[in-house]
């Protein structure tokens, strides 16, 4: 299975549209997951018309967004479990925030930080697509895709 990872779109206030790169790549996956920050509710309804779409809220989103998604998810992907959270407070330590709220889960996603993250700590994947409309915190803006076989999660950053 393949799975695009997004976050921190921050749309529209960073772009009018998702780049056609990242538009490319979801016509080639299974499903996309969204790791909040879309800031308002049409980008949520282009991705599910796209795609199957798992998506928690992020701290910039709308309340629209806030009403339909919860803040963490735990979704399951084959025999893995993925949790998917947004992730809050100082960037400094944000992977052990973010592990803080999950138990039992082979990979996280999540963002807030607009740079990316592809580490493996514990046996757990961390996993942060940083953003592919903004490049405030990062020298590049990226997106995620996550590889899911029988045995095997691995995480991919791809810049635009």
């Amino acid at each position: 299975m393949k799975i695009v990872v997004l976050s921190d779109t921050h749309m529209p206030r960073t772009a009018q549209d998702l780049p056609a790169g990242v538009c490319e790549e979801i016509a080639r996956s299974d499903m996309v997951v969204h790791a909040g920050d879309f800031v308002e509710i049409d980008v949520l309804k282009k991705l599910r018309e796209l795609k199957p779409t798992v998506a928690v809220c992020g701290n910039m989103d709308s309340q629209a967004i806030r009403n339909e998604l919860k803040q963490k998810e735990i979704i399951e992907v084959g025999k893995f479990r993925i949790g998917l959270i947004h992730g809050y407070g100082a960037p400094a330590g944000l992977v052990d925030t973010v592990a803080s709220e999950f138990t039992g889960v082979d990979a996280v996603i999540f963002g807030h930080t607009h740079s990316p993250v592809n580490i493996t700590r514990d046996g757990v994947l961390f996993f942060n697509p940083g953003s592919p409309t903004d490049t405030i915190f990062a020298k590049t803006k990226t997106f995620g895709v996550l590889e899911i076989t029988d045995d095997s999660i691995k995480g991919k950053i791809i810049k635009l």
